[in-house]
């Protein structure tokens, strides 16, 4: 289980690059999460440090790393990050241990090539980590249930982690543009009055992914310590909801309502680098079903949580900005492990770029409610920006940003990166 510090999660250590020490930066020298950039046509695997990335290619050219860590940056040359997935755990530790020492404040060595090595993070451009093999949304808040339903959940999402299989061909990362889905829906809900055109109620769904590093078999059903070995890393999700669409659609579940966009951040996170923010899984409650047995880990129950704290803010076109959601994905009923396990419990494979996400992160409080469905529906307000405009759904010109901090006591704070995406006018023909 990925729970097990070592030097890299040192609070004490900081690093020579100023940037990583402010306080302030999602990537500080504990984070060194992997992700792809160009510079120009060139795109390849980078460290993220502050206001810098690591070029991997610059350190193995000025022989930099060593032992372990030189198969695991040699993975990450290329425009994909699924090599680098692949690797065995102990080489893309290396590297991490690796990087962390490079770039201490401590380090006595040469700086020249490894400052050569850094590109300012303003002068790159971010790109897919790499292209998921599938994509899995899983519903895993009760409360999301609970005010998506109207009332206390059905028996079935508190028995087992739902989810539906989404289209990983439409992942893409932050900054791409969202433009407004066309399709069917009723004029008026009930009314029976069918028509297609640009979505009149466009969400957002505030959510976490995790990306996989292997998978199983067809047939072979995992458990709940294999799920845990599973995971390279994570990122931040919105899984964006064309709700007229969805609602009309919904008879065997999600489909073009859904399919159109989802972004993500393009900062993997590791696993090892989110061992301090790991905590307790969420208690069952009164008159709610026990964990099913193939689902139920003793470490799982105790470490199989993290507790990141999420963001949603909402800008119009005229520069308005609101933070409207705050919520922590320590609230989720059931853990990345439970749903992995689930996911492969008859016997469907796993798969090594596999991205399976959480569902919408809602928690119990009014502040926490991570969607517009949430917040505006379903005896809700309409949020009102700083210039008075208000809002029920998304508008063209909105841009949603979403962010994620993971914090403990006695640790340095680690980030994800934005995750956003600007709305624009549908394309309807």
């Amino acid at each position: 289980m990925s729970i097990e510090l070592n030097a890299t999660h040192d609070p004490g250590r900081r690093s020579w690059l100023g940037s990583a020490n402010d306080g302030e930066t999602d990537f500080p020298i504990q984070n060194l999460p992997f992700g792809i950039f160009a510079t120009g046509d060139r795109a390849r695997g980078g460290v993220a440090l502050g206001d810098a990335i690591i070029d991997l290619a610059h350190l193995l050219d000025a022989h930099c790393l060593t032992g372990n860590a030189v198969p695991a940056a040699r993975a990450a040359l290329g425009d994909t990050l699924a090599p680098l997935l692949a690797c065995p755990p102990p080489q893309v530790s290396a590297l991490r241990a690796q990087l962390s020492a490079l770039y201490a404040a401590d380090y006595d060595g040469d700086r020249a090539p490894l400052t050569a090595a850094l590109v300012p993070m303003a002068d790159a451009q971010l790109r897919m980590p790499l292209r998921p093999t599938a994509f899995t949304d899983f519903c895993a808040s009760y409360d999301h249930i609970r005010r998506m339903a109207g009332g206390p959940p059905k028996l079935a999402p508190l028995s087992l982690p739902v989810a539906y299989n989404g289209r990983a061909s439409s992942v893409r990362a932050s900054g791409t543009p969202v433009i407004r889905p066309c399709g069917q829906f009723e004029r008026v809900p009930g009314s029976h009055d069918v028509q297609f055109g640009p979505e009149p109620m466009l969400d957002f769904e505030l959510e976490f992914g995790v990306w996989l590093r292997d998978g199983n078999a067809l047939g072979e059903p995992i458990d709940m310590a294999r799920a845990e070995a599973l995971m390279f890393g994570c990122c931040l999700v919105n899984d964006w909801s064309a709700r007229a669409i969805q609602f009309f659609e919904s008879m065997l579940g999600p489909h073009l309502g859904k399919s159109f966009l989802t972004t993500v951040s393009p900062w993997i996170v590791t696993m090892e680098a989110l061992a301090p923010f790991r905590v307790a899984a969420r208690d069952r409650g009164e008159g709610e079903p026990a964990v099913p047995a193939h689902l139920l880990r003793d470490l799982d129950r105790r470490y199989g949580a993290i507790h990141v704290a999420l963001t949603a803010e909402l800008t119009n076109a005229a520069g308005a900005s609101s933070r409207i959601v705050e919520t922590n994905l320590a609230a989720l009923y059931w853990t990345p492990a439970q749903m992995l396990t689930h996911q492969a419990s008859n016997g469907a494979p796993l798969e090594m770029g596999d991205l399976i996400a959480t569902g919408t992160v809602s928690g119990p409080d009014d502040r926490s409610r991570a969607c517009l469905a949430e917040i505006t529906l379903r005896g809700g307000s309409d949020i009102i920006l700083p210039d008075g405009s208000t809002r029920k759904m998304l508008e063209d010109g909105d841009t949603l940003t979403l962010r994620g901090r993971a914090t403990a006591p006695g640790y340095v704070p680690i980030g994800f990166g934005p995750c956003a995406g600007t709305i624009q006018p549908g394309r309807k023909k």
